[in-house]
C-alpha cells in the first residue's frame, strides 16, 4: 500500500529544515501572477499609486514566505507552525495586499463586510477543528482550500476594516470587535485544551522537543495574542475614526 505524503512532503528533522523550501512551480507562477495583476490594476490610481504598489509587492512577498518557506514543510510536523504560518497570511500578508488594493467606491454596500466577517470566522473554525485539519494532509485539494479559503476571506475582511467610507465606522468597528473576539476565543480553547485534539501531530512533535499536548498549547497561544493586538489596533482606528466623524458633523 502507498502512503501518501502531505503537501510540502513528510514531516522534517531539525537538522534538514533549512534545506526544506516549498519549489512548487505552479505556486510560484500563481503568486507571481496574483502579485502581477494586483500592480496592474492599481496602475492607474493616481494619488497614492505608488505607496498601493509597495503595499502589494510587501503583501505578495509575505505570503511567499509563508508558502515556499521552510515554514511549509515544518507546518508536516508542528501544530504550532501551521498556525504560525496561517498568522503570517492573516495578520501580515493580508492587511497589506488589502491595503494595496484600488480604492473603491464609496456608495458600496456593508455586505462587503460582514460577507467578510462571516467568510473568515466560518473558515477558521471549521479549518482548526480535529477532523478537517487532520484532511489537510491527506488530500493536496483540501490543503489548498483550507488556504485559499483562510486567505481570500481574510484579504476580503481586512479591505473593508482598513478602508472604508466614514459613515461605516460603527459596523467596523462591530465587525472588528467580534473577529478578535472569536479568533481570540478559539486561540484560548486551543491554549487552555487538557488533551491534544489533532490525529496527525500525535507522532511528529517528538522530535522538536514538545509533546503534541505543548505544541497545541503553543499553536494555540500564537493565534490568541497576536490576532487580539492586531484586530484591536483595527477596532481602535475606526472607532478614533468615528470620533472624527461625529466631531466634524457637530454644529460649530
Amino acid at each position: 500500500m502507498r502512503i501518501q505524503l502531505p503537501y510540502c512532503g513528510s514531516a522534517p528533522l531539525p537538522g534538514d529544515l533549512l534545506v526544506r523550501f516549498n519549489l512548487d512551480p505552479i505556486v510560484i507562477l500563481s503568486l507571481l501572477l496574483a502579485c502581477g495583476w494586483q500592480l496592474w490594476a492599481i496602475r492607474s490610481c493616481g494619488v497614492g499609486a505608488r505607496q498601493r504598489q509597495l503595499y502589494t509587492l510587501a503583501g505578495w512577498l509575505t505570503a511567499a514566505v509563508a508558502f515556499l518557506s521552510p515554514i511549509c514543510a515544518l507546518s508536516v510536523a508542528l501544530f504550532s507552525a501551521r498556525v504560525a504560518q496561517h498568522m503570517i497570511l492573516i495578520l501580515a500578508a493580508a492587511p497589506l495586499i488589502a491595503m494595496g488594493l484600488p480604492q473603491s467606491s464609496s456608495s458600496r454596500s456593508t455586505w462587503c463586510l460582514w460577507l467578510g466577517a462571516a467568510a473568515f470566522f466560518l473558515g477558521l473554525w471549521y479549518w482548526h477543528m480535529p477532523i478537517p485539519y487532520d484532511s489537510t494532509f491527506a488530500s493536496v485539494r483540501i490543503y489548498w482550500a483550507m488556504h485559499v479559503t483562510l486567505f481570500g476571506s481574510a484579504i476580503i475582511l481586512w479591505r473593508e476594516l482598513l478602508n472604508h467610507p466614514p459613515q461605516w465606522s460603527g459596523q467596523v468597528l462591530a465587525a472588528g470587535s467580534l473577529t478578535f473576539l472569536h479568533m481570540g476565543l478559539l486561540g484560548a480553547v486551543l491554549t487552555l485544551a487538557d488533551r491534544p485534539l489533532f490525529l496527525w501531530h500525535l507522532t511528529t512533535t517528538q522530535a522538536w522537543g514538545l509533546s503534541p499536548l505543548q505544541d497545541q498549547q503553543l499553536g494555540g497561544s500564537i493565534m490568541w495574542v497576536p490576532a487580539i493586538a492586531l484586530f484591536l489596533w483595527t477596532t481602535l482606528r475606526s472607532l478614533s475614526r468615528l470620533c472624527v466623524s461625529l466631531e466634524r458633523a457637530r454644529p460649530a
